[in-house]
């Protein structure tokens, strides 16, 4: 047979005890601080900074880039 179906909360008191386990108070604490909800609406964002770019443009700014970089 598989591993037994867990509920989330015992997904979560596992995985922090893992955490715990293996990393110590405070490498867990640094672990879970790489992640984090955000906020806004990423799609809606986004859409305002790449619509305003079309492929001419883009071609653009990468040539501009590789000459920089080039000097």
């Amino acid at each position: 047979m598989g591993t037994p179906i867990m509920t989330l909360e015992q997904i979560r008191v596992t995985g922090f005890a893992a955490l715990m386990e293996q990393l110590g108070p405070d490498g867990m604490l640094r672990f879970l601080q790489q992640f984090e909800t955000g906020a806004g609406n990423y799609s809606v964002e986004r859409h305002q900074w790449i619509d305003q770019w079309d492929i001419d443009t883009l071609i653009e700014k990468l040539r501009e880039r590789q000459s920089k970089a080039s000097r």
